[in-house]
Parts: structure tokens; sequence; C-alpha cells
């Protein structure tokens, strides 16, 4: 019987990582064949070719490496002998990465991304078993056209959905709105529902000048106007509650977009969407009229992945409004 042939590529991350007895604490160390001889009886199930992207943490990973990966993702996704790519990758910035890659590329090959929440120095490093689960969930038929997922602990979730909601637990990764997509049991993936309106933005290049502000009570306009004179391109506001912001940041945003600064409001929330629902002085159905863009359920790490995107392919206000609000707001 054919083995599926899955690449994995290795960026780095705690997955990688062991202790440093000179210094006391994790860094990356492990190389690609030392991770994969932890990953038992892998062979039984696929051919693993394996590919070294870097060996970072992953707040070493900025939008323009994102970028890199994502173009490495694209060759290797459209060879024949390819059926899926698995992508290791640190914790910390692994929900921006995948959610560039998901907004990038259309194709019905999985990709999934994978990482480790101890290092292999650890009692329970749980990177065999996720990266395991992940080359079990890259050969399923049934994790086709699904866009780029995330496996860990066991659980699969769309890239477009997932968030890390803690610094330490194992299931750190969650769907907090909508809930896992599937499950890894007994080496197979069962799949509980499927991904609505899933969007994709053909973007080839980014434009990394993007700032991201999160709301908080009293605020004013300063830190807003300073992005704005710093160069920024667009800055994305974690507004309250239903998408909201104190009075004094009006001054703020209307001197962003009149400087044709695009401002992308989303909430500080960590569930539900932003809505202009309020008419008050600040309210979100004043931002609109403004000129500010609304980001439905998105966190604002992810937004502003969006947005970097889109302005790579339009500055003018109205064409990122089209791109960015994807229609949910009509």
């Amino acid at each position: 019987m054919t083995r599926p042939k899955i690449a994995i590529i290795f960026t780095g991350g705690t997955i990688s990582m062991s202790i440093d007895p000179r210094i006391g604490a994790a860094i990356p160390s492990l190389s690609n064949e030392e991770i994969m001889s932890l990953v038992t009886n892998i062979d039984k199930f696929a051919e693993i070719e394996t590919i070294n992207f870097s060996k970072l943490p992953g707040p070493h990973i900025d939008p323009l490496l994102m970028m890199d990966l994502r173009n490495l993702v694209v060759d290797i996704i459209q060879r024949e002998d390819i059926e899926g790519v698995v992508i290791t990758h640190g914790t910390d910035t692994l929900e921006e990465t995948a959610y560039l890659l998901d907004l990038t590329i259309n194709c019905t090959k999985p990709i999934v991304v994978v990482g480790a929440m101890r290092n292999s120095s650890e009692l329970g490093y749980d990177g065999p078993s996720n990266l395991a689960s992940a080359v079990c969930t890259a050969i399923s038929p049934h994790a086709k056209n699904k866009g780029v997922l995330v496996v860990m602990n066991n659980e699969v979730n769309a890239a477009s959905e997932v968030t890390k909601t803690n610094t330490l637990s194992l299931d750190t990764f969650k769907s907090l709105d909508f809930g896992a997509l599937g499950i890894v049991d007994n080496d197979k993936v069962i799949f509980h529902r499927q991904i609505v309106d899933r969007q994709y933005i053909p973007a080839t290049t980014i434009v990394p000048n993007v700032n991201l502000i999160k709301c908080v009570s009293g605020m004013d306009s300063a830190l807003l106007k300073f992005c704005v004179d710093s160069g920024s391109k667009g800055v994305v506001i974690e507004a309250l509650g239903r998408g909201n912001v104190p009075p004094k940041m009006l001054e703020g945003i209307q001197y962003a977009l009149e400087k044709n600064v695009a401002i992308f409001i989303v909430s500080r929330c960590p569930t539900g969407r932003v809505l202009d629902t309020y008419g008050y002085e600040g309210g979100g159905r004043q931002l609109r009229i403004l000129g500010a863009i609304l980001g439905g359920d998105l966190p604002g790490q992810k937004a502003r992945i969006k947005l970097m995107l889109a302005l790579s392919i339009s500055s003018d206000l109205e064409t990122l409004r089209s791109l960015l609000e994807n229609n949910q707001y009509q």
C-alpha cells in the first residue's frame, strides 16, 4: 500500500527546544531529525519529507517571515507528490501565521500548523504527540478543502477561528465562539462541522507598518496620532464592547482617516462581533459613518494580519472596506 507523502516544514518554537543548562532556560536546540525520531511509528502512516525553514522562537516570526513561509508552502503544495503540508511553529504567534496562510493560500490539500506547550526537557513533552496528530490530519481526505488547520492536544481548529487562550495549558488553542472543528481519535480525524464563509485575499506581499491599539477607559488620541505621524498605513483598534471608543479618541480617528490611514475596529472582548449598534459620541455607528471599518469577531492580532494583507492590494478606504468586512455588514 502506497503511503501518502507529507512535507513537514520546521520553523522552530517550543517543539524544537530543550533546557540549556548554562542558563537554565529553554532555547531552540533540537534538529528536525531529533524531533522526528520521537514521533514513533509515523512511518507506518506517511512518507515524510522534512524541510528546514528556520529555528526561531514564536516571537521572532514577523509578518515578512510569514510571507516567506507562505511562498514556500505555495511552492510545496503544488507538487503532485505532496498530499499535504505540516508546519511546526512557536505557539506565541502561531495563530497569526496560520491565519495569514489561510487568507492567502487557496488550495484543496490540507495545510496543518502545529506546536508544543512543553519543551523536550520537561515531563510530558507534547511535541511528538501533537506532530503525530498533525500528520494524521494532513493525510486525511476529510481534511481537504478546509483551509489551514491548527492541531494541538488532539483537537482540530480552523486557523480563522482559533486563538491561544492560556499561557500554560496543553489545550490552550481554542475556538471560543464556535468550538473545535473536530478531534484526532485513534489516529483518525473526526470532523464535527464545516467552515462557513472562509475568506481568500489574493495577496502575495504584505504591508508591515500597521499598529494595534487596545482601547481603555478614558483613552485619548495621543497614541493614535503618534502612530499616524510615525508612518503607519493602518491602525487596528481593539475597541470597547460592541465596538465603541471613549469620546477623546474621536479626534485621533478623524485625524487618521483624513490622512488615508485605515482604522479597523474590533473588540477587546474575547468573543462576539463588533456592530454599529450605538449612536452616542464614540459609538460604533459614529465610527462607521466617519469611515472606520468593522472587523467582525476577529481578535486584534488577526485583524492586524488581515489589514496588512488588504493594504498590499489597495490603500483606498472603500476598497479596503469591501475586502475586510467581507459582506457581513451588507
